[in-house]
């Protein structure tokens, strides 16, 4: 009964997380997302797409859209410029139906490692708590984030032992989409 309940709770946060990301109008599309996008009035322009892993969906008269790092609102704007072509003063919303590519992963010397659903911002600390703390034999000063940006690979440090007693806050970063946590 107790693994339910944890199991329910856990439903609960991650349909919470996900519903509070794809309400934000700040979040940024990711690679892994699924939209819906409908066309009022047009019952064949309504669908659920993927967005691939370079970014971008396929949508019926439109074409190929660049996705990647535009919010709801610039996605919008943009279908309705290449639909206003064939459609005259086309409506359309576009939506988040889940936020698949909005992770961090945690791997090492964790007690769940694994990939996570960031609510919207989700700093080292936090993703540690995420994946069940660490184990006894982590090398606590040893923790890596490692990031990708703009296809330049970084290794930030993060001494956990420093943050907990309040020192050298600043190595407690955000985290980004695809970060990965290395607890050796």
């Amino acid at each position: 009964m107790k693994k339910f309940l944890m199991a329910c709770c856990l439903i609960a946060a991650l349909a919470w997380a996900t519903g509070a990301m794809a309400q934000d109008p700040n979040y940024t599309v990711k690679p892994g997302d699924v939209l819906s996008i409908s066309v009022w009035k047009e019952p064949d322009l309504q669908k659920e797409t993927l967005v691939r892993p370079d970014g971008s969906f396929s949508f019926p008269l439109v074409g190929e859209v660049d996705a990647k790092g535009k919010t709801v609102a610039d996605l919008t704007k943009t279908m309705g410029q290449r639909l206003a072509k064939f459609i005259s003063d086309p409506v359309i919303t576009v939506s988040i139906q889940e936020i698949r590519g909005n992770k961090v992963y945690v791997i090492g010397q964790v007690n769940k490692p694994g990939e996570f659903i960031m609510n919207p911002s989700v700093d080292v600390m936090q993703a540690l708590s995420m994946a069940g703390g660490t184990t006894p034999f982590a090398s606590l000063g040893d923790i890596v984030v490692l990031r990708r940006t703009a296809g330049v690979k970084q290794s930030l440090p993060f001494r956990y032992n420093d943050v907990v007693k309040g020192r050298k806050m600043d190595q407690n970063i955000d985290l980004q989409a695809g970060d990965v946590v290395v607890v050796p």
